[in-house]
C-alpha cells in the first residue's frame, strides 16, 4: 500500500488500489510463471494500476503543506548536537521541493525513480516491472535525474 500511496498521494485510493492488486493476484494466480520473482509480478500489477489511476484523472492533488509536516511530529530543541528547529524546517522545505519535483516528472520516469530510490529495486527488476529493457530504464533514470537537477537548481537560484 505504501508503494501505491507514493504514486497516487491519496490514502483512500491507495487502500482501494491495494485491495485491487491482491484481487488481481488471486484471480491470476494460475497464470503466474515462476520464471520471474513473485515480488516483481506483484509490483508490476501495483505499478500499472497506480499509473492507470493517475492517468485516468482519479488522482487528487494531495500535497503536504509545511504547516502539516512539522506540527505532526513533536519537535524539541535540545542542545545535544541534533539539528535545530530551524534546520529541521529548512530540511522539510527542501524535501517538499524534491517531492514536488518528482511529482512533476512524467508518469513513467516518476515510477522508475520511485522504484529505484524508495523501493531499492535494481534496474533489471524495474525493467521487468515496466516491461522495457534495462537500457531503457537507464535512459529514463538519466532523463529524470536531469529534469530533477534542472528544476531543483532553478528553485535554489530563486531562493
Amino acid at each position: 500500500m505504501r508503494f501505491i500511496y507514493r504514486k497516487v498521494r491519496n490514502q483512500a485510493m491507495a487502500e482501494e488500489l491495494s485491495q485491487e492488486v491482491f484481487l488481481r493476484v488471486y484471480r491470476s494466480r494460475h497464470s503466474y510463471q515462476a520464471t520471474a520473482k513473485f515480488r516483481t509480478w506483484l509490483f508490476r500489477i501495483a505499478t500499472h494500476l497506480a499509473l492507470n489511476a493517475v492517468r485516468d484523472g482519479q488522482k487528487h492533488a494531495w500535497h503536504e503543506s509545511l504547516s502539516e509536516s512539522p506540527s505532526s511530529r513533536a519537535v524539541y530543541e535540545i542542545s545535544d548536537g541534533r539539528p535545530s528547529v530551524e534546520e529541521r524546517l529548512l530540511r522539510e522545505v527542501k524535501l517538499d521541493e524534491v517531492r514536488r519535483a518528482i511529482a512533476a516528472l512524467p508518469d513513467i520516469q516518476r515510477a522508475a525513480v520511485r522504484m529505484q530510490r524508495y523501493e531499492e529495486m535494481e534496474y533489471a527488476e524495474i525493467a521487468r516491472m515496466l516491461r522495457c529493457s534495462e537500457s531503457a530504464v537507464k535512459s529514463l533514470m538519466f532523463r529524470a535525474h536531469e529534469a530533477l537537477r534542472h528544476r531543483l537548481a532553478c528553485i535554489d537560484a530563486a531562493a
